[in-house]
């Protein structure tokens, strides 16, 4: 009988602050990074301590073999992460080691652009050898991914309204991404290997993110309005897509709005976009604008978020067999 398992991929972060560079150095794949920068990084984690997404996927893993297991499909739920231990390479090696030989591999980002999903696909088939992989690189829309979200949001709304006497509004972000990217470069132009794929048109991600916030908004009626935004926008040259965050929290701001809820659905687990970005800084620029800034819990261990992902790995491995 073929031996299956599945792989779950996810970004990495480092343990301790003083790993940060090394760290930087695995996301920009070796490029040089301004040393002002390494130094604001590690200030952000600095102030949150520590950033518990590796911990965090690990947790995810053994909830999803947990349902895989009650699903009557035990399967290893293995996790690989492409800018720190335990890399990609490493993992996939060791699943050969151990026998595998088919795997349902998933990037634990469910809006992924063309464009960061080939890195991780890359990491992996560089490994793979005759490892047979079905990669799912795209589900944003997955009802009970949108479902997941909704019931941290309901939570949300359902204390703020208690407490302010109506209901409160949302606004809903995903993590930006360079321009050039997703964007197809101008007539006649090149925009070279790295950056688009040739023949293609533009990158679904943008659109993929705004359709998971729609589903998110169907599933809360009770929220007045909501909003989209891209945030944490990078350092490297260039423009990156927006609208940002704080161009739409000064907008919002304009309306008169005095209590918000931010609700991050590019993200599944807390991480230094998240406990720094949205809780920190943009919570102190809302302030700023006498808006108070709430956010719902995270989905880290959310038991829906397991059953989409389960649901996903198991067409994957399905698939595999036919």
């Amino acid at each position: 009988m073929t031996k299956q398992a599945v792989l779950l991929l996810a970004h990495g972060t480092p343990e301790t602050v003083d790993q940060i560079p090394e760290y930087l150095r695995n996301v920009v794949s070796g490029r040089p990074m301004p040393q002002h920068v390494v130094e604001e990084i590690q200030h952000r984690y600095a102030l949150i301590g520590r950033s518990p997404l590796t911990e965090l996927t690990l947790e995810h893993a053994r909830l999803v073999e947990a349902e895989l297991a009650a699903s009557g499909h035990p399967v290893k739920v293995y996790v690989g992460m492409r800018n720190w231990r335990p890399y990609i390479p490493d993992v996939v090696r060791q699943m050969r080691a151990d026998g595998v030989e088919e795997a349902a591999v998933l990037c634990l980002a469910p809006q992924n652009s063309r464009t960061s999903v080939g890195l991780y696909k890359r990491a992996v088939a560089a490994e793979a050898g005759a490892l047979r992989i079905d990669f799912i690189d795209e589900w944003a829309d997955h009802p009970l991914l949108a479902e997941a979200f909704a019931e941290r949001l309901r939570d949300a709304e359902a204390r703020l309204t208690a407490e302010t006497g109506a209901p409160v509004p949302v606004l809903f972000t995903a993590h930006s991404v360079p321009t050039r990217t997703v964007e197809p470069p101008p007539e006649g132009g090149d925009a070279g290997p790295r950056h688009w794929p040739a023949g293609q048109g533009p990158d679904p991600y943008a659109q993929h993110a705004r359709h998971t916030g729609e589903l998110v908004a169907a599933r809360v009626p009770q929220i007045p309005r909501w909003w989209f935004a891209f945030q944490s926008q990078g350092a490297s040259g260039g423009p990156w897509i927006g609208p940002t965050v704080e161009s739409t929290l000064d907008a919002i701001a304009a309306e008169g709005i005095k209590t918000l809820i931010l609700q991050p659905i590019g993200f599944l687990c807390d991480h230094v976009e998240i406990l720094y970005d949205v809780d920190i800084a943009f919570r102190d620029y809302a302030g700023k604008l006498g808006i108070r800034l709430e956010r719902p819990k995270s989905l880290n261990a959310s038991p829906t978020l397991a059953k989409a992902v389960t649901d996903l790995v198991l067409k994957g491995l399905a698939r595999l067999q036919t």
